[in-house]
């Protein structure tokens, strides 16, 4: 409500004209502005003169918004179909070098600098929807409007999965007791069918299978990733994937990444892989803490990055080998 101008309200709730009317509140030549930007258009002598009180006009607005809904039986589609950072500062306090960055659901980012440059740091404000009130002073804004409380002090509803490297079990359970009570907090129907389906899935990224009968303390490192990732992309309500550097994370990362991206969700992941990097639609340069510049993966680029994958499928392939105890031969690189 906070980002829409008075016109946008209308066209939206058009029950706030009645609010407006009630409040006596002269709007006719203000519906290009925000009510916040309306309100502070009166002078310190009509507020003091009509006892104006502004932070109350804007939280009755919104609860009357929320009781004209809630009486009218409006539901409103609250999903996550975008989300937008504005710049804040590097370390030395400059400006970021962007404007505006706005990812849409089944998008890719990456976000790629040295070690210790400021890629975690990005990664938690997200995670925070930072409001300016973080080191960096970034905004975070999802759907383009200032994000609701709930995302960030309800545990209900969760605005993002973080996956990083360093995922392990410590629980008592196999793979199938863990996968049904996740699939029963979420008060899915068909439990059964989502197990099968989340192991299914996460087999298709484990360069090792497993099945759902494994305790999931003796999974490798590469299968705790492979079936973190499949129930985050199949289970989790969470729209949002934070990923932290899983290039060596034993599981097929461009399978990975379709999975996520398959099922809507919004992937941003910090990587020093430039595989990774040239799969991600576009890339953020983190230098001295803050966002250099952000980089549109070219044609040229594209190309090159299947060139890179060829490589990798022969590297992948030696390792493979390697495993069973093969030699490794000339011809074959």
């Amino acid at each position: 409500m906070n980002n829409l101008t008075i016109r946008e309200l209308e066209e939206k709730y058009p029950f706030v004209i009645s609010y407006f009317e009630e409040n006596k509140l002269d709007i006719e030549n203000h519906r290009d502005k925000t009510f916040k930007e309306y309100l502070d258009t009166f002078s310190e002598e009509d507020i003091e003169n009509w006892a104006i009180n502004k932070e109350k006009l804007i939280l009755d607005l919104e609860a009357f918004i929320e009781q004209m809904k809630e009486f009218l039986g409006i539901k409103e589609d609250t999903k996550v179909k975008s989300l937008t950072i504005l710049p804040g500062h590097d370390k030395s306090g400059n400006k970021e070098g962007f404007e505006k960055l706005t990812i849409n659901k089944s998008e890719i980012i990456s976000i790629v600098g040295p070690t210790g440059s400021g890629k975690s740091r990005l990664l938690a404000d997200i995670e925070w929807t930072a409001q300016k009130d973080t080191p960096t002073g970034r905004s975070i804004f999802i759907n383009d409007e200032l994000p609701d409380k709930k995302w960030r002090f309800s545990s209900n509803n969760k605005l993002v999965a973080q996956l990083s490297q360093n995922m392990n079990f410590v629980m008592d359970l196999t793979v199938r007791e863990f996968l049904e009570l996740h699939a029963e907090s979420r008060l899915v129907e068909d439990v059964k069918g989502t197990t099968e389906k989340i192991i299914l899935a996460a087999n298709n990224l484990a360069g090792e299978k497993f099945n759902l009968d494994t305790p999931v303390t003796s999974l490798s490192g590469g299968q705790s990733r492979a079936l973190m990732i499949a129930d985050t992309a199949i289970l989790s309500s969470s729209p949002i994937v934070l990923i932290d550097e899983i290039e060596n994370a034993g599981i097929d990362r461009k399978k990975a990444l379709e999975l996520l991206v398959s099922e809507d969700k919004i992937v941003l992941m910090a990587t020093h892989d430039p595989i990774l990097a040239l799969m991600a639609h576009k890339r953020i340069i983190i230098k001295n803490g803050g966002i250099d510049k952000i980089i549109e993966t070219s044609d040229e680029e594209k190309r090159l990055l299947i060139e890179l994958e060829k490589m990798d499928n022969v590297i992948q392939g030696m390792r493979n080998k390697l495993r069973t105890g093969e030699q490794l031969k000339k011809e074959e690189i």
